[in-house]
């Protein structure tokens, strides 16, 4: 059987050329919907996939109606290859129950993994040269070093409590524990202002 898929990303395009086109193309049903493509939980495109059997063919009318990344249409391809279903799209003349079709795809898997490798190691090098530079890749402490010596230097003073200390700085008594162990402040009391209560400790 030959199955077709439409869809347009917004509630003002129009399905007409795309079905029209796959109805050209043979198509004996035709799953259809309007929204994303950014998103790989399309409630038609499952339903479709789904349908699918072994000697199927899916047909599109062009490559970015079925996904929206190189990533994503070679693991949906891969999808299809798996359960031994075909491929076809219009406009970009792509055939996957050819010889010739079948080798475009295994050109784009290697650029998927091309583009992937490169993300990758651009990200390594960025971490690395942030290190070079006294950064750590992650999320960024709460309290700077600054913080943490401006807030150590308060707590010397001895009507100054840690909760007082945490709230000038806008974080929690835990974080400013931590930051100040961080930084080797650990020895610092953790007194208790005579008009707070026992829960300020």
């Amino acid at each position: 059987m030959i199955v077709g898929y439409a869809r347009v990303s917004t509630q003002d395009q129009s399905l007409e050329l795309q079905l029209d086109a796959l109805e050209k193309a043979g198509c004996e049903q035709i799953f259809s919907e309007k929204f994303t493509g950014k998103l790989r939980e399309r409630p038609e495109l499952i339903t479709c996939l789904k349908v699918l059997r072994k000697g199927d063919v899916l047909v599109v009318w062009k490559l970015d109606r079925l996904a929206r990344s190189l990533k994503d249409l070679v693991e949906l391809i891969n999808e299809l290859e798996i359960k031994h279903v075909g491929f076809r799209s219009i406009t970009e003349s792509i055939d996957t129950t050819t010889a010739g079709g079948k080798l475009v795809f295994h050109i784009f898997g290697a650029l998927a993994e091309f583009e992937h490798n490169l993300i990758r190691e651009r990200t390594i090098a960025g971490l690395q040269a942030a290190r070079a530079r006294g950064r750590k890749g992650g999320r960024k402490p709460a309290m700077t070093k600054s913080d943490i010596k401006k807030a150590a230097a308060m707590l010397k003073d001895s009507t100054i409590t840690k909760k007082e200390v945490a709230a000038h700085f806008g974080v929690s008594r835990l974080t400013l524990n931590k930051s100040l162990n961080r930084e080797g402040f650990d020895g610092l009391p953790d007194r208790q202002a005579s008009h707070n209560t026992e829960d300020d400790k």
